[in-house]
């Protein structure tokens, strides 16, 4: 029975579930034209200049990668004011969160998490059998005050998403920085900051810029959101250089595959295709609203390239309704959010089919 020889923590874990694919909707349904908005992509792809450095590493990918990530270190280490000893790299930020845990939690031990965060960090707690605390949201997002509260000797590890995925709601500076001051010197405090490049917000902290104040604070950020690059995988931890040498001590080798690495840095260069996304975000995240006004629906506020819409009690079979009009969005009853749908700010065309197909699917439950 391999049942009873896993893992303690493994054993009554469930897989984490990605926004349903293009393809697998494909051969479910047999459709031909249709457009995911689930899993937080950029609808815009890559920039042009991270294109052609795929292309020029092509060459030799009969090669192991540079190992170190040396040259992608470097460039974020200009660009972001830090060492290159503070910066892990990882296969995704996922990567990076699941060495956290790994580095710094033991079984029994203690990781605090908000009501409706990013699922993957319960996933890596569970694994390693911690105690989990989960501290009720407050308006759909994090309530830093109760996570202080629940704070005690046993916690190693606090997660803080921010903005948060799937709800896209954000702490701003002034409660952040009481937060953290409040926080015991034991313990770390991992900042997720995947969505970043997003927010347009002004009270919205650079976590990065209280690193040195805070010596247990880890920033976690992502090149699969803003920059296009979620095929490739590679995101990366800002922290002390004492944490970041922790990491590397059970970081797998060539974790970063070489064409991630070269896509990353030429990605970097780019910030004008950052601002293009950034600004795009914004005119479909108010086009998604007015389109949900229209149809009488709610939604959360998002700082994100995403939006959760309420609509109501159905919310299964209206995400039914629209994959069978070939429109994937992403139900977050996983979450806590039984009567949402979470849907990724898609092209402008894209945005007015899916509205188009929430309108008929409303319709229809309606009826």
């Amino acid at each position: 029975d391999v049942e009873s020889i896993t893992a303690t923590g493994v054993r009554h874990l469930q897989p984490y579930q990605p926004g349903k694919s293009v393809e697998e909707l494909e051969r479910e349904l047999g459709l031909s034209s249709i457009i995911k908005l689930a899993s937080n992509e950029n609808p815009w792809g890559a920039s042009s200049a991270t294109a052609a450095a795929v292309t020029r590493v092509l060459t030799g990918i009969e090669r192991y990668p540079d190992g170190s990530g040396h040259r992608l270190k470097n460039a974020l280490s200009r660009q972001l004011g830090v060492s290159s000893g503070q910066i892990t790299l990882g296969n995704g930020s996922n990567d990076v969160l699941e060495l956290l845990v790994r580095c710094f939690v033991e079984p029994g031990e203690g990781v605090v998490v908000s009501d409706h965060a990013f699922a993957v960090y319960t996933l890596a707690a569970k694994s390693v059998n911690a105690t989990i605390s989960t501290v009720s949201a407050c308006d759909y997002g994090h309530d830093l005050e109760a996570m202080a509260q629940a704070v005690d000797e046993a916690t190693k590890l606090i997660f803080i998403a921010n903005p948060n995925n799937p709800t896209g709601t954000y702490v701003g500076y002034e409660e952040l920085l009481r937060f953290l001051e409040r926080l015991p010197e034991k313990g770390i405090t991992v900042l997720d900051e995947a969505y970043f490049e997003y927010v347009d917000d002004r009270d919205y902290p650079n976590g990065i810029e209280l690193l040195e104040r805070f010596p247990g604070l880890v920033v976690t950020r992502t090149f699969s959101k803003a920059y296009g690059l979620a095929g490739l995988r590679v995101g990366y931890a800002i922290a002390s250089e004492a944490i970041t040498e922790i990491l590397n001590r059970v970081r797998q080798p060539f974790n970063v595959n070489s064409l991630a690495l070269a896509a990353a840095e030429a990605a970097l260069s780019d910030a004008e295709f950052v601002r293009v996304s950034r600004e795009e975000n914004i005119k479909g995240m108010g086009q998604l609203c007015r389109g949900f006004e229209a149809l009488d629906l709610g939604w959360i506020p998002s700082s994100g390239n995403f939006i959760c819409v309420k609509v109501g009690s159905k919310a299964n079979q209206i995400y039914m309704s629209m994959l069978s009009q070939g429109v994937i969005v992403r139900p977050v009853a996983n979450y806590g959010l039984p009567e949402h749908l979470r849907v990724t700010i898609g092209l402008p065309q894209e945005n007015q089919r899916l509205l188009e197909a929430l309108a008929k699917a409303l319709h229809k439950m309606r009826a």
